[in-house]
């Protein structure tokens, strides 16, 4: 049986960069967002996941959905994917690092291979629409 991994994702984007995160302990970047809580919206759970990860506010007004990716789940079973349904949006206050965040990157689509198998979906995605 197949298990499916909801997240959602910001995809923030600065001259053709990318920003991305990575967890304590771990080697690869992913965008930056999370699992949604029970009752969540995809808004709700971006809001909150931002907050709790880079300490800024996302302008839930500004909220843009760019689509939903779907791979295998990095680190897991084979039989284990991660659906991700991604947003762009604005936000307000100082990006750092925070909860389980060691650090963020600005990223350029060379730096494809230190993502996440579903990110790497996603950097496609945008490179053919030459934003990053």
């Amino acid at each position: 049986m197949a298990t499916i991994i909801d997240k959602v994702a910001w995809i923030q984007i600065l001259d053709g960069r990318i920003l991305a995160a990575r967890s304590k302990g771990k080697d690869t970047y992913y965008l930056p967002g999370g699992k949604r809580e029970p009752g969540e919206t995809d808004e709700q759970t971006l809001i909150r996941e931002i907050r709790e990860e880079l300490t800024v506010a996302v302008d839930p007004a500004t909220l843009t959905f760019v689509g939903t990716f779907e791979a295998q789940a990095h680190g897991k079973a084979e039989n284990v994917t991660v659906m991700m349904s991604c947003y762009t949006g604005a936000y307000s206050g100082e990006l750092r690092p925070s909860a389980e965040i060691d650090e963020f990157a600005w990223l350029t689509y060379t730096d494809r291979s230190r993502v996440s198998p579903v990110c790497q979906q996603i950097f496609d995605h945008l490179h053919e629409r030459q934003m990053i």
